[in-house]
């Protein structure tokens, strides 16, 4: 049967005016572009929260944040934490932030000895190769290990990039982005023995954290055990699983009184530039928009199974176990420019280049588009390989 989202076509997400539609021009075809770069999907909010964006307007709630709005916020993430995860969370350690980025800033800022290096697993989320370097930090790459089919953490090179750095914190992105993949308890407990051995800590990344799929289930990396609460600091956001990028809110969920104390002392520059209607958007959300995700989470199996079933010659394809992107590696082909200009010229998908998320050869797809212009996009690449 149709899914309404299906209506959804091309010509109307370019109207629409964001910037994962926004690329000028058209392909070698002359047919226009199908944005599929940006970590956002296309389809239209949950009921829930539409209604609470409409409230701001009508309750004239557009100044500062208060206290209690936060309140309920971080009361509804906690809420949706432990009924998804399993994972009981103190609403108080639960706090405000525009973004994770914003989080990972100030992780690195007040959380790690001044001048340390920065361990990130590559290929990553693009923004995290340069926020490093912006806070006047060493950025070293570990790369994952990739037998062809899946994509995991090289724990012995994690292991080393520790003891030749010197470095005090890992960026730990799960489901991780760009390769999809949703790591096991048995990872995690590796992760966190790596880590202990060298006194670091554990910035996690869990914003796709709602985002699985095949019966995988997220592990917040905090919850999995007390030695790894005592070294993490966890970012997410109801920003992906909600589709709500522009009202920058996200949170920042703390897993011991030592780090809630300390970010007592330096948390509010970073707390303060969260927006008042992403904090109402994302309560509605943890809240009341669960029965939006899992229908959105069965319209994204649906996406994955025909990216799946798609003949793409010459790609390498990782369909997402978690997450709405793909990763597709091209290195077979022997292109002499990236592979995303090649495709987006002769097939006008664009696509995120995997070398700016230290991937070279490869391209993130982002599967979170109405299927009938998904397939368009998947038949356009399979014509141009052809």
């Amino acid at each position: 049967m149709a899914h309404p989202f299906d209506s959804l076509t091309a010509d109307a997400m370019r109207a629409g005016g964001s910037w994962k539609w926004s690329t000028p021009g058209t392909d070698a075809h002359g047919r226009g572009l199908i944005g599929a770069f940006v970590a956002e999907m296309d389809f239209p909010p949950a009921p829930a929260v539409a209604e609470a964006v409409r409230a701001c307007a009508d309750g004239n709630r557009f100044g500062y944040l208060s206290d209690a709005w936060v309140a309920e916020m971080a009361d509804a993430c906690a809420a949706f934490w432990s009924d998804r995860f399993g994972y009981a969370v103190d609403p108080a350690w639960i706090r405000p932030l525009p973004d994770v980025l914003t989080a990972l800033t100030s992780v690195v800022e007040h959380f790690t000895p001044p001048g340390s290096p920065v361990l990130l697993p590559t290929p990553a989320y693009m923004p995290f190769l340069t926020v490093p370097g912006m806070l006047g930090r060493e950025l070293v790459r570990v790369p994952m290990a990739h037998d062809g089919g899946s994509w995991s953490l090289d724990l012995d090179v994690l292991d080393a990039a520790f003891a030749s750095s010197g470095s005090k914190l890992l960026v730990l992105t799960n489901p991780h982005n760009p390769t999809g993949r949703v790591l096991t308890e048995a990872e995690l407990a590796a992760v966190t023995a790596v880590v202990g051995r060298h006194g670091a800590r554990v910035f996690a990344d869990e914003i796709h954290a709602p985002l699985t799929f095949d019966g995988r289930v997220h592990r917040p990396y905090a919850a999995s055990s007390e030695t790894a609460a005592a070294h993490t600091l966890t970012a997410t956001s109801a920003s992906k699983a909600w589709n709500l990028p522009g009202l920058k809110c996200g949170q920042l969920i703390l897993s011991n009184s030592a780090d809630a104390a300390r970010w007592t002392e330096v948390g509010y520059l970073a707390e303060h530039g969260t927006a008042t209607p992403g904090v109402l958007a994302s309560t509605a959300a943890y809240r009341d928009g669960r029965e939006w995700l899992d229908d959105v989470l069965g319209y994204l199996d649906g996406n994955r199974a025909l990216l799946r079933g798609t003949d793409l010659p010459g790609l390498s394809v990782t369909v997402p176990e978690g997450t709405y992107l793909a990763w597709l590696d091209a290195t077979g082909l022997g292109l002499d420019e990236p592979p995303s200009a090649f495709f987006a010229r002769e097939a006008g998908v664009v696509m995120t280049d995997g070398a700016a998320c230290a991937g070279p050869g490869g391209m993130r797809l982002n599967l979170a588009m109405a299927r009938p212009v998904l397939a368009d996009a998947l038949e356009r690449i399979s014509a141009a390989l052809a």
